[in-house]
């Protein structure tokens, strides 16, 4: 069994940290994944024999790291994707990226299509056939001078295909080591971390709040 943290557990949901380059779910590279390595962490815990049920309520794209949670009933999978529809699901994130935004925090709005071929997102005009509006807030947490590099707390509005990265990018503050959309950090991991999930429970109804920040070195240790 894969080395999981698991950072909530009951008999409806499971809250884990995704590690960075895992697939959230099984692609065409056949790379493990964490639906597999969730799977198979509650079929050993719990001996249970058979299929184990368990729902992908979300995705992180592969190099981003964070917060996951799954479901482990359909009922709970269903009122979970309930919330993401009705923005009661919410996640943050934290980012590393070039420079030093201006202002020091405010909200993005941009319209967005997907390049199906080439998987990327670009920026386009409103009126562009299939565009999505993408909305985000963002706050400047702190900045190195020296490296000319500042952290960020990202909040989505809307979960269109790459928009954090892509947004970013478009206003002038890429992610460090983002390969795609990035101009610094080529070869390193992507500094853009899932650090914040909201939920309500599926069962309970009770508000719960999520936290896990990743390790401070790196790129990270930008959080000391």
């Amino acid at each position: 069994m894969q080395n999981l943290k698991v950072i909530y557990e009951d008999n409806q949901i499971i809250v884990v940290e995704k590690k960075p380059n895992i697939p959230s779910q099984s692609d065409k590279t056949g790379d493990i994944d964490m639906l597999t390595i969730v799977k198979e962490y509650i079929k050993e815990k719990y001996n249970k024999l058979g299929n184990v049920y368990l729902g992908l309520v979300h995705r992180l794209d592969r190099p981003v790291g964070g917060i996951m949670i799954f479901a482990r009933t359909s009922k709970s999978a269903s009122r979970l994707s309930n919330q993401v529809r009705e923005k009661i699901f919410k996640k943050e994130y934290l980012a590393v990226v070039d420079g030093k935004p201006e202002p020091k925090s405010g909200t993005l709005e941009d319209y967005l299509y997907k390049d199906e071929r080439n998987n990327i997102s670009k920026v386009v005009k409103k009126e562009k056939k299939n565009a999505k509006l993408a909305k985000l807030d963002y706050e400047l947490v702190k900045y190195n001078e020296m490296k000319n590099l500042s952290l960020l707390k990202i909040n989505l509005h809307t979960g269109r295909h790459h928009q954090i990265r892509v947004q970013l990018s478009n206003f002038g503050h890429s992610i460090y080591g983002d390969q795609k959309y990035g101009k610094r950090g080529k070869g390193k991991q992507i500094a853009l971390w899932a650090y914040k999930l909201t939920i309500e429970h599926p069962i309970t109804k009770e508000k719960m709040e999520f936290v896990d920040y990743p390790e401070p070195n790196g790129t990270w240790c930008i959080l000391k």
